[in-house]
């Protein structure tokens, strides 16, 4: 990929919607997302195909977007969330997809170009729940604090979802955003990905030399896993280990035997694991709540 295509952190939404649709045309399909190819446009396949180790991840991705699927539905049936928060919300179309009450709340939040977008590519589909989005640069600080203010009075149980993007943080910007969210008592679930050092150091050689570093760089795998988010607010509620859900989901790559015989004691612990490094999904619950 030529330099002047390097892959910038709003082309890893056109990216993911690619593998969204991936999925979405096979006769198997996991989930069905029929907004995801228009989203991605050209730019999205063309990353997919040609990036280095641009479709070898899209297992993960496709996982990873069924699983929070699975838990967001959770939430809402059986945990009363009345307000659902999208970080970072990239070209998602849960909204317009799932099965959601028409009283939920949603709102999606992201850069203005990437909310212009998405606003204009989707002018025609109709939402099925109360959808709002808002364009907004949640690595300004102080912006964001108004953003959460805002937002913590309309729902009474909200969840947050920032899918794809705590990997694109250093350790101190997650530490303050879970602060400021954590400080927002409505604010009562966070469901995000997270992975492990190791898969980290996998992820920056297969795919680094393609992003932008400027934009996209891979920094957060923290090895205490969802322990990092304990002094910031944050306890553990679920784990969901990505090699326990590509199995259970019937998406495992073909070099996947060989992994699990190199580190087989290690995958057979991390589907249980609550401590330590962790390459998956998981729901956290606001200490104070």
């Amino acid at each position: 990929m030529s330099e002047q295509k390097k892959i910038s952190i709003a082309d890893t939404a056109r990216w993911v919607a690619f593998y969204r649709a991936m999925e979405t045309e096979r006769p198997d399909a996991i989930f069905k997302d029929p907004y995801a190819r228009t989203l991605a446009g050209p730019r999205g396949e063309d990353i997919a195909r040609h990036a280095a180790g641009g479709r070898s991840t899209a297992i993960p991705m496709i996982v990873r977007t069924a699983v929070m699927d699975e838990v967001i539905a959770s939430c809402v049936r059986n945990d009363r969330v009345d307000l659902v928060v999208n970080l970072a919300a990239g070209l998602d179309a849960r909204p317009y997809r799932m099965d959601l009450p028409a009283s939920l709340q949603w709102v999606e939040v992201d850069y203005p170009a990437t909310i212009a977008y998405k606003t204009a590519i989707l002018a025609a589909a109709t939402p099925r729940c109360r959808l709002e989005r808002i364009g907004a640069d949640l690595a300004d600080v102080d912006a964001r604090r108004r953003l959460f203010a805002s937002l913590a009075d309309r729902g009474t149980r909200a969840l947050i979802v920032t899918e794809g993007l705590m990997t694109y943080l250093t350790p101190e910007q997650a530490g303050s955003l879970a602060t400021d969210l954590a400080a927002q008592p409505s604010f009562r679930y966070w469901l995000m990905d997270i992975v492990a050092p190791f898969v980290l150091r996998m992820m920056r050689r297969r795919m680094s030399r393609n992003l932008d570093p400027t934009s996209a760089v891979f920094q957060l795998a923290p090895a205490e896993g969802a322990g990092f988010y304990a002094p910031f607010g944050w306890r553990l509620v679920s784990y969901r280990s990505m090699t326990a859900e590509m199995r259970r989901l019937h998406r495992e790559p073909p070099s996947m035997w060989f992994w699990r015989l190199v580190f087989w004691k290690q995958m057979r612990e991390d589907a249980t694991r609550r401590m330590g490094p962790m390459t998956g999904t998981i729901l956290m619950e606001r200490a104070a709540a």
